[in-house]
């Protein structure tokens, strides 16, 4: 367990540094000057030239980004070239929002999917299992913005539930429909793998085995069955965390909701550089240390013999 651990996280710093080395690259090569934006609509060279110097961008790339990464190294993020405020504010700005909406989701999506999987699986072939089933197909095929807009007309336009956007706050009401649609498809997959893996694992020999020695229904099914189950469901859910960074961009645009996601849509708008290599980068390690973590908890679920 200790060897996989050390070389997981030598596998997860070399990612860190790929993305990171990519996001830079990513944003250099994007259209336009950012010198020039922050110039005015009639721009003059030489205030363009003082804006260049100012910003560190007629230095050349390589020294850029060394700067940069010695900077991330004392986890300074450098300064807006809009505003001139620290990064760390537009992080500590959108972060609680965000960081809000992917706890609710994760927190309510695990138990959810294990209960729908289970359910399904305990019950295969019945009308629930087909009806689980469907449904879940159905809701995996529709976009996340499509499902947000139908909420949005039937619950808050039409009906007027729940608040239809986030323009009057962020309350517990606003909440419901973007969480409703970030576990929407989440769930679909996630109790498809959980079904799956419950069906083979009471039909596995240790389980027939367990069964002849007399123990009781219910602690075979969930005290064997379900966490050799739960091992690829476990991956999934990390794999969804990723999506979820995507996810909660959408999600907060439409809901009107002041995240991360919607910082990162004024910054890339107004070509504030800095602020968008630090988002990058705070989502590259969020990603990279979700996947660390469900990668040992799916190892510690597996059986030995498959290790």
């Amino acid at each position: 367990m200790t060897r996989y651990t050390l070389r997981r996280l030598a596998l997860g710093v070399g990612q860190v540094l790929a993305v990171v080395t990519l996001v830079f690259l990513l944003v250099q090569a994007l259209p336009g000057d950012a010198a020039v934006t922050l110039a005015g609509d009639d721009p003059d060279p030489a205030r363009i030239a003082a804006i260049r110097q100012a910003m560190g961008l007629d230095q050349p790339p390589l020294e850029r980004y060394a700067d940069w990464l010695a900077g991330l190294a004392r986890l300074d993020f450098g300064e807006s070239l809009v505003s001139g405020r620290p990064v760390a504010d537009f992080l500590a700005t959108g972060l609680a929002p965000t960081i809000l909406l992917a706890v609710l989701t994760l927190v309510l999506l695990v138990p959810l999917s294990i209960f729908v999987g289970v359910a399904a699986a305990l019950r295969e072939g019945s009308v629930l299992d087909r009806v689980l089933t469907s449904v879940s197909v159905g809701l995996h095929s529709i976009p996340e913005f499509a499902l947000a807009v139908v909420l949005i007309a039937v619950f808050g336009v039409g009906l007027g539930w729940v608040p239809p956007t986030a323009v009057g706050g962020l309350t517990p009401a606003v909440l419901v429909l973007p969480l409703l649609v970030l576990l929407a498809r989440p769930i679909c997959s996630i109790s498809r793998l959980v079904r799956a893996g419950m069906i083979d694992a009471l039909a596995s020999d240790y389980v027939r085995h367990a069964r002849r020695l007399g123990v009781g229904t219910r602690r075979i099914r969930y005290a064997h069955a379900l966490p050799n189950a739960l091992a690829p469901a476990v991956q999934q859910v990390a794999r969804t965390t990723d999506w979820l960074l995507g996810g909660v961009i959408v999600v907060e645009a439409v809901f009107v909701i002041p995240g991360l996601g919607t910082v990162l849509v004024d910054a890339v708008a107004s070509r504030d550089l800095p602020v968008v290599q630090g988002l990058a980068v705070v989502f590259a390690v969020t990603t990279v240390v979700v996947n660390l973590l469900a990668d040992l908890v799916a190892f510690r679920l597996a059986p030995r013999s498959s290790r």
